[in-house]
């Protein structure tokens, strides 16, 4: 109970800090404007955010989404559950959130960015290889472990590898409600419409015929 408690306190920590540092110049999300603003995530309403629900409960501001692990049984070994604004409505204009990240032994949370936040990890069990690769192209990465936390700056490419031969788990923490991701490969290779041929070709220096393959490897199964 005592190393749960920890845990749980350096979560809370690592949250906070991401909320304090969220100044204007460099928030994820904009300031609040009011005490809360429950999303009411049925409304037809369209805002920078979601628009506030009239009636709420404390229901709104809690959630058991990320008590269990997930099952990571996808093509990249690895399940992000998200506990934010979309199953937290509480979180409206707060600019905070998290997710919990599992990893089957070689699952790999593929290279992504999110363009609304940085992201700190807390390693619950196992161990990840993670890096990030900043805009002059330097890789900064190294092997984090059980109890380590580690940041990654807004906005830049970055990943997660479990190279272990057990699974791992880490609880992330964002400073944006909602900080919106991109996965590298899967935004290029499977976008709708498609991204032509050539410009995939020409910017990978690949084959249009290597293109369609790496398509292919990204199509909604039937």
């Amino acid at each position: 109970m005592a190393a749960f408690g920890k845990m749980l306190s350096l979560i809370a920590i690592t949250v906070a800090l991401l909320a304090i540092n969220s100044n204007k110049a460099c928030a994820g999300d904009p300031d609040m404007l009011q005490d809360i603003c429950v999303a009411d995530l049925t409304s037809t309403t369209k805002v920078n955010g979601f628009a506030c629900k009239t009636m709420f409960t404390e229901a709104d501001f809690s959630s058991m989404v990320i008590s269990k692990p997930g099952a990571p049984t996808n093509t990249f070994g690895s399940l992000v559950t998200g506990a934010n604004v979309q199953s937290i409505p509480g979180l409206n204009t707060l600019g905070v959130s998290l997710a919990r990240i599992d990893y089957a032994p070689g699952g790999i949370n593929p290279p992504h960015v999110h363009p609304r936040a940085t992201e700190m990890v807390y390693v619950l069990s196992g161990q990840l290889y993670v890096g990030f690769i900043t805009t002059a192209n330097v890789l900064v990465s190294k092997v984090i472990v059980q109890g380590e936390v580690f940041a990654f700056p807004r906005g830049l490419v970055h990943f997660q590898k479990n190279n272990g031969k057990v699974p791992a788990a880490v609880i992330a923490g964002f400073n944006s409600q909602l900080p919106g991701t991109q996965s590298i490969a899967t935004t290029l290779f499977a976008a709708s419409p498609s991204v032509p041929d050539d410009v995939l070709g020409q910017a990978f220096q690949i084959s249009t015929m290597q293109v369609q393959q790496i398509k292919s490897r990204f199509a909604p199964r039937k």
